[in-house]
Formats: structure tokens, sequence, C-alpha cells
């Protein structure tokens, strides 16, 4: 919903009834169980869904994926009591697994030649080894806090899953072109969140050493200003990310940028050692580029 929202789609949350329309965008949004999902796209009643990437690997269903989203990140994992010393997927040969993901598992212990009895349940799977239901679980794992409250411990991860955006895969073009406009504004509030945008002051000399640690793709261009001996330069850095100049002769110049999150710190670091000063750090909601 904080994702739509962010898309300018502003929506009922659902509570009161199971479908709404939306004002200010061609969408019609349906609250469904999640295990109901990829049969209703597969079957064209939805066009497209939010969903576990997990549940459409579980069902194997004729969907497309449009887009990996992001968030509600989690792993497939095989666990056992922690009082059993081995992480050997051979243990669980002959062995009882419970678990919600039947297909899931049973192409994994298939792929590694483990044959097991699959008991199937359809939540609160941790209980099963206390009670004696089964030897080991395969289930989804997050923090791993439910393993660890139930005495157990991860193993084996069998996939990594996400909340994924999914489609039909007979949309009309009219959809199609309906589609596009939302994955446009998805990627840009996705690419907002996974960057950051600074200003920054800088020498005037130093200008080309900072513009290596922000490396340019092309030559700037090179902008007159109406008060003179100024100028401003545009430049896009690192493929889609721009940065804006605006220098005298002798004096500072002031730079705009934005820079990748997983790699921000490290650049804050060498930009600093090559002389940036005042740097400034600005949020970022969307990023249209």
């Amino acid at each position: 919903m904080k994702l739509l929202r962010d898309c300018g789609i502003f929506c009922n949350d659902g509570k009161d009834q199971l479908k709404v329309s939306e004002d200010n965008f061609p969408l019609e949004i349906f609250y469904v169980r999640n295990s109901d999902i990829p049969q209703y796209l597969e079957d064209g009643v939805v066009d497209v869904a939010i969903v576990g990437e997990n549940l459409l690997i579980e069902t194997s269903k004729n969907i497309d994926v449009v887009e990996h989203l992001g968030f509600s990140k989690c792993r497939l994992s095989m666990a056992l009591s922690k009082d059993i010393d081995t992480d050997d997927l051979s243990y669980f040969n002959s062995k009882k697994i419970a678990t919600s993901y039947p297909n899931t598992l049973r192409r994994f212990l298939e792929e590694n030649n483990i044959k097991a009895d699959i008991h199937v349940i359809s939540g609160s799977v941790e209980i099963a080894p206390n009670i004696g239901l089964a030897d080991g679980i395969c289930d989804i794992v997050s923090s791993g806090s439910t393993l660890f409250k139930n005495g157990l411990r991860e193993t084996k991860m069998i996939l990594k899953s996400e909340a994924v955006l999914a489609k039909n895969q007979n949309l009309s073009e009219d959809k199609e072109v309906i589609l596009e406009k939302l994955l446009f504004r998805i990627q840009a509030v996705k690419k907002a969140k996974n960057s950051k945008y600074i200003l920054l002051n800088v020498p005037n000399a130093k200008i080309d050493s900072v513009s290596e640690i922000l490396p340019v793709l092309k030559s700037p261009t090179v902008i007159p200003l109406a008060e003179e001996g100024w100028s401003s330069i545009h430049s896009v850095i690192d493929d889609n990310i721009s940065a804006i100049f605006k220098s005298d002769v002798a004096g500072w110049s002031s730079i705009h940028s934005v820079i990748d999150d997983n790699s921000f710190w490290e650049v804050i670091d060498e930009l600093k050692q090559a002389g940036a000063q005042d740097i400034l750090i600005i949020p970022i909601d969307e990023m249209v580029i």
C-alpha cells in the first residue's frame, strides 16, 4: 500500500471492502488471500498482482514476473532441532519434513537425491518437530527469530524471495500500456529509495579530482549563467546519476549529485579526501530517468 501511495495512487486499505477503484489512475484493486493470487492471475481474473515470488515458484503457474519490488525479503529454508549437530542434507533421508511448500520442497529434494516423507501443513510449521509430527521443516525464514523461539535452526536455504509485480501472460494492448505507466512510477520510487541526493562544496581546482570519484560517462555540457564569470555544468554520472556544477574562475563550486545507496559512505569518504566540504544529504521521493 505504501508503494502505491508513493506512486501517487491513493487507495483505501481494504478493511471494509475487497475491491476498490482509483479516481486518479485506471486501476481496480482486489484484496484477496495470497494463496488465491497465482490462480487469479493465470485465469485472468486480475491482470497484475503484488505477491511473494516464493508463492509463484510454488504454484508454477503461467505467470510473468515484471519487477522485483525490493521489500518483504525472505528465504525458503530447511530447519531442524538445534540439538541435532549436522547441516548435511543427507540427514533428511527417510525423515519426515513438515512444510507449506510441498512442490518447491519436492523439486529440491529430487535435485539432491533425497527421499523424505513430506507432511503438508497450512500454518504453524515450526511447531511440527516439537510435537513429534516431523523431524525437520521447510518454511519461510526472515529474521530467524521464530525458528529460535521454537528450538530450531536453519540448515539449508532453498531459494530467496521478495515481493514482485507479476502479470497475466495475455494482457490486451491497452492494459499493457497502463501496466507500463504503473511500472514507470514503481521504478522511479525504487530508484529514489536506493539513492541519496547530495550537495557539496569543492574548490574549483579540485573539480577534476571530484569528477573522477563521480565517473562521468560523457563530456560535461557547460551552460553560461546570467552572472558573468559563472557557469553551470550538467552531466550524467554513473549512467542514471545527474550532477550540476556551479563555479567561478577562482572560487568554489557547488556540486549536486545522486549516489547509489550501496556505495554511499565509501563515495562520501573519497569525496572528503578529495577536498569536498559542507556535504548536505537530501531525501529523494521519486527519480525519473
